[in-house]
């Protein structure tokens, strides 16, 4: 495989829940009549780098026989350009959300972008001509390999991938994280301390 990572890939682990970039095979030309999205440029990119790999593959594999076991193979083979240090067992920085000193521990894909790269191949798939029925991005054994990453991944990194539930916003409140910390979202904000009401006029007095 003549595969590179793509150094401005979205799912470069320049964040806290990236991994090393997928390479990128071929990269299509935008249309000249409309500029493609990052998210469809970023596809595009990735389902060329699939496609590379199937032609790459010893014997070749073509689409319409690839299945979850591919994707796995593909998945793990990826994990020669990640950039996220997951300890070992054995590691003393195991668990260590900030280790302080260099381990010998390999560098993998990260959860998060293994997570987000399936789910824009599972839509390419598709796009192309797949059937959603026969999506190998969508085979069972796919899922549980991503949950037994993140669960790994989580014990070994000391943390946590749990999703954080969002409360919706009032939109006449304007824009405001009020809801991260519980303070302004529930309807307590400074907007309900309303001055008092004027005292009465005095009786008999020109209103």
């Amino acid at each position: 495989m003549d595969l590179v990572p793509h150094p401005d890939s979205p799912h470069s682990d320049n964040n806290s829940g990236g991994g090393g970039g997928v390479a990128a095979a071929s990269s299509a030309g935008a249309s000249p009549l409309s500029s493609p999205s990052r998210y469809e440029s970023q596809k595009r990119r990735d389902w060329n780098t699939f496609g590379q790999y199937l032609r790459n593959h010893r014997p070749p594999l073509s689409l319409g026989r690839c299945s979850g076991a591919h994707v796995l193979e593909f998945l793990r083979y990826l994990d020669q350009f990640g950039k996220t240090k997951v300890h070992a067992q054995g590691c003393p920085f195991f668990g260590h959300p900030n280790p302080p000193a260099p381990c010998p521990c390999p560098l993998r894909q990260a959860w998060g972008s293994l997570d987000a790269l399936v789910g824009r191949l599972r839509a390419a798939y598709e796009e192309n001509g797949g059937r959603p029925e026969n999506n190998p991005f969508g085979a069972r054994a796919v899922r549980l390999y991503l949950r037994e990453v993140r669960e790994h991944q989580a014990r070994a990194r000391g943390v946590s991938y749990e999703k954080k539930k969002r409360r919706k916003n009032n939109p006449a409140a304007g824009p405001h994280h009020g809801d991260l910390n519980g303070n302004s979202s529930n309807g307590v904000g400074h907007h309900h301390h309303m001055p008092p009401p004027p005292p009465p006029p005095p009786s008999g007095a020109a209103v």
